[in-house]
């Protein structure tokens, strides 16, 4: 998702890898940004998962010219499933569990 609209949405049936992860950004995050932004810049936001952050993510995006917004270590304010002021937080389920 992004302040210009949505792209599709991935479901996976694996665990998500470097490898995985970098096939999802290929076939899903470049022809959505491609669609939602055409040629204007963008900045891509990830969060600090080991697949996000490998060496070979890295150059995957370099390599694509995907600018990566950075992203502090152990943020509970940035993410507001770790955030819990006095209000209940629920767990969702993976997709792919209900199926």
């Amino acid at each position: 998702m992004s302040s210009a609209g949505v792209g599709p949405l991935c479901f996976t049936k694996s665990t998500v890898n470097v490898s995985v992860y970098q096939e999802i950004l290929e076939h899903f995050m470049l022809s959505s940004a491609d669609k939602l932004f055409g040629e204007a810049d963008f900045i891509f936001q990830q969060d600090l998962a080991l697949a996000h952050t490998t060496k070979s993510t890295k150059t995957w995006l370099n390599d694509h010219g995907i600018t990566v917004l950075d992203w502090p270590a152990n943020s509970p304010d940035l993410n507001p499933m770790e955030k819990n002021e006095g209000h209940e937080t629920k767990q969702c389920s993976r997709a792919e569990d209900r199926y």
